[in-house]
């Protein structure tokens, strides 16, 4: 089978561990540190604040914002369920903005027209998430702008675009955000096993999440001239979580670092050969921007044949193509089932039909393989399955 993503560990990975594991310290080192201020140069942004998982990132953003009962938070319907999540873990609502038909991003004039609506009913978003679905950055200026007159903080779940620029600057450097979130999970460009990292600019920001990750308790001795105060004493000074990186997480994580460029390259160089070898094919492919660079986390295409007719008879589903392509071993995914259309969500009055321009894209939606290990060979593979495929189902 050709995985649709899969992680690549060196021998250098494999050291950098067990370093770690002979050492001193498996949590709570210099490792995590270490991580943090690596990442943090790299994205030129002033803080990092690693974690446990890229959910829990966005879960002590979210605190650290303010964000709370009464409050609410909007995302993109498009994204894996843990965008908006981490609103309903802080008691706060949660809306979508639908997405950009061309781009699979958040709209910038689906959200001005909601801002517009959402004024008028004095129901204004507290913070606003937009997700860089595949690793393709988000129009951050528009949103920004936005955020600017209707008085929002902004999220940005950069689960996908570790490596990705806009404008010119990396995703992370928060130039149009507050917060910034990558994931290390696997499956992403660079891993940490499992792991997060908020990104920011605001040592206030940063110093509540390292507070929020860790109990909510410093160790900072309050009366260092009290009898009952010394190096044993901490204090809980507000009610946090245990969502700590290990250093075993942090030492891989910065030792994939390291290979970042070469990663992006890779991904860059398989792209573009899809992109080249698809052309002729009867699909949409994802979009290229000018004022952008993709990390080129996924590569996911629009399968144009079924939209031909609206009876599902006379066309071929999704599906058949989908279990065609897993039988001659293409491991092809799907990326993403409308959050909106999740049972949990449609609980709370999400209904099919909320955000059309999500749905239409999930039913024709399909994602290549594509990872950094991958070779040409099977890369050409997975063309000519696709275009067998493609044939036979039409």
């Amino acid at each position: 089978m050709i995985p649709y993503g899969k992680q690549d560990i060196n021998q250098a990975d494999i050291a950098a561990v067990v370093a770690v594991l002979q050492s001193d310290f498996l949590t709570q080192g210099p490792q995590v540190p270490l991580f943090e201020q690596a990442l943090a140069k790299t994205v030129q942004a002033q803080y990092g604040v690693a974690v446990n998982s890229a959910t829990s990132a966005l879960h002590i953003a979210c605190l650290a914002l303010g964000l709370g009962k009464g409050d609410c938070l909007w995302t993109s319907p498009n994204t894996f369920v843990a965008s908006a999540n981490c609103a309903r873990y802080c008691q706060a609502k949660v809306d979508f903005v639908d997405i950009d038909p061309r781009t699979y991003n958040m709209c910038p004039d689906a959200l001005h027209v909601k801002l517009i609506d959402a004024q008028r009913h004095n129901t204004l978003p507290k913070i606003v998430m937009p997700v860089h679905f595949a690793g393709q950055p988000c129009d951050m200026q528009r949103i920004h702008a936005l955020a600017q007159e209707y008085g929002f903080k902004i999220i940005e779940d950069a689960s996908h675009a570790i490596g990705a620029t806009y404008h010119n600057l990396p995703v992370g450097a928060c130039q149009y955000s507050d917060i910034t979130v990558f994931s290390f999970h696997p499956v992403k460009i660079i891993t940490s096993a499992e792991g997060g990292m908020a990104m920011c600019n605001d040592v206030q920001l940063a110093e509540q999440m390292r507070l929020l990750r860790s109990h909510g308790v410093t160790h900072v001795p309050a009366q260092l001239d009290s009898p009952h105060t010394g190096e044993w004493y901490y204090e809980q000074v507000t009610l946090g979580l245990n969502y700590r990186m290990i250093e075993l997480q942090a030492a891989l994580g910065l030792s994939q670092l390291q290979r970042l460029p070469v990663f992006l390259a890779q991904r860059q160089h398989l792209r573009q050969r899809y992109d080249c070898l698809l052309k002729d094919l009867p699909l949409q492919l994802p979009v290229a921007d000018s004022m952008t660079t993709s990390a080129n986390h996924l590569y996911p295409i629009q399968l144009n044949a079924l939209e031909q007719d609206s009876s599902l008879s006379r066309q071929p589903s999704r599906k058949a193509i989908f279990d065609r392509l897993r039988a001659q071993g293409i491991g092809v995914h799907v990326h993403y089932i409308p959050v909106h259309t999740q049972p949990y969500y449609q609980t709370l009055g999400f209904a099919y039909g909320d955000y059309p321009q999500s749905e239409h894209y999930y039913q024709h939606a399909l994602s290549l393989p594509l990872y950094h290990g991958m070779t040409e060979q099977q890369q050409d593979q997975v063309i000519e399955e696709l275009a067998d495929v493609l044939m036979v189902c039409a």
